[in-house]
């Protein structure tokens, strides 16, 4: 059932339009030097990357040549150039070379087609599943155009599942999806197009041998046009092919971060349910723990910090309880530590006036440390004027003594500026007291 064509195509039309850089590509002939020499598939698994491999070999006068990264080395590749300048010049004939997991080639590797690439010796389709700003050299990558494929919605899916059923390639209409095996099917496929054919090829076999069970012993004329009737596929048939749903999620890739990066933020907007559902992702998907943990630490501290000061506490809590129980059960106090963050108040600003200091420190602006303040505990600083003139703050009132602490050329500098949410409402006015005291000046009302 791989599409011929790209009009065949699904779920790509941001790639296939007509006018297309690949269009243009898949369009032109061999001697054409319209549309890019060579592209990159960048996608998840099942959204047609091999199969626009495929369709950009057909262009006529063009030889087709198959490798994956996982397998070839150095040596494979340089034998497919050489065959490929061969083809060229005894035959005019183009080489589509389709690279399969390009993110698995070494530099040296990528390096070693490079001069392939740069004279169109030969068109490389490469394919990867992560992201090719991290996983494909500069210079590949610079003579390539990047093309992103998208995962592909549920109409996409169903449209094929319905190709399948109905085409002479496929099932030609031996069978029929009923709407609700549909559904489950484009459901638990995760946007996999080729799973999605896995698992109707598989509901099929069950309905087959459902029908088969069920059929009297004495089969007659009437069970004979039974058998032309296009036999249902059942929802419970599709439950049976296909038990749980794909979860997009590479511990290594895209998807680590993007749903992290998805779960802190959710954290931050204050909406529990969404950061239960990108919890749920990490834990299904088999995620590091302690990676998980981490982050809901650091969410404490960056996101929540003065204005709930207990959040701090409820985060590390939940570390070392999953530390202690280990998984699956460590799942409970992580919940109870998200659900607490993302309904508590929020406040970034001492992790701000953090890092106002440190800017102020590299540029620069930090002066000596004030003499009254300096160690005076080793011998000869005395003599130095360490220590001289320090106030003790447990002897002055409040427990606040009025001097300065800042260098001089910082002495009115503010890093911490309270917000109004939750704890931090009170700070300023506290804040505002102990400046006072410092100064010397009495308490307000």
């Amino acid at each position: 059932m791989r599409p011929r064509s790209l009009d065949e195509v699904v779920g790509q039309e941001h790639l296939t339009f007509p006018g297309s850089p690949l269009r243009q590509l898949v369009e032109a002939g061999s001697g054409s030097r319209t549309g890019p020499a060579s592209v990159i598939l960048w996608g998840p698994p099942g959204v047609g990357k091999t199969t626009l491999a495929h369709v950009i070999s057909h262009a006529e006068g063009r030889a087709f040549v198959e490798l994956s990264a996982i397998t070839a080395g150095v040596k494979d590749v340089r034998t497919v150039i050489e065959n490929a300048r061969r083809a060229r010049e005894m035959y005019g004939q183009t080489t589509v070379l389709f690279l399969d997991e390009i993110h698995r080639f070494s530099k040296a590797q990528q390096d070693a087609l490079l001069p392939a690439v740069e004279n169109r010796l030969v068109v490389l389709v490469a394919a990867t599943t992560e992201n090719p700003s991290f996983s494909v050299i500069s210079p590949l990558l610079s003579r390539s155009l990047l093309l992103t494929l998208r995962p592909l919605d549920d109409a996409a899916i169903a449209a094929l599942l319905d190709r399948a059923a109905s085409d002479p390639r496929g099932l030609a209409g031996e069978f029929a999806l009923t709407d609700e095996a549909r559904e489950m099917a484009v459901r638990v496929a995760g946007a996999d197009a080729r799973r999605s054919l896995t698992i109707l090829e598989a509901a099929c076999g069950i309905a087959r041998a459902r029908a088969g069970a069920a059929e009297d012993a004495d089969e007659g004329d009437e069970g004979d046009e039974a058998e032309a009737a296009a036999l249902p596929v059942q929802v419970e048939d599709v439950s049976e092919a296909a038990s749980e749903a794909v979860l997009r999620y590479d511990r290594n890739g895209d998807q680590h971060y993007d749903v992290v990066s998805a779960f802190i933020k959710s954290i931050r907007g204050s909406d529990p349910d969404a950061a239960l559902h990108y919890l749920a992702r990490m834990i299904v998907a088999g995620e590091d723990p302690r990676f998980i943990c981490r982050r809901v630490v650091i969410s404490a501290a960056e996101d929540i910090g003065m204005a709930d000061p207990q959040a701090l506490a409820v985060a590390v809590s939940a570390h070392q309880a999953v530390e202690r129980i280990g998984m699956p059960e460590g799942r409970i106090p992580l919940a109870e530590a998200v659900v607490y963050l993302a309904t508590a108040p929020k406040s970034n600003a001492s992790y701000h006036a953090l890092d106002e200091a440190i800017a102020d420190v590299r540029a620069g602006h930090a002066g000596q440390v004030p003499m009254h303040l300096r160690d005076a505990h080793y011998p000869g600083a005395k003599a130095l004027g360490h220590g001289e003139g320090y106030r003790y703050s447990h002897d002055w009132p409040f427990s606040v003594s009025p001097q300065q602490y800042l260098p001089d050329p910082l002495a009115d500098r503010r890093y911490y500026a309270p917000t109004g949410n939750g704890a931090e409402a009170r700070m300023e006015e506290r804040l505002r007291t102990l400046r006072r005291l410092r100064t010397g000046e009495p308490p307000s009302a």
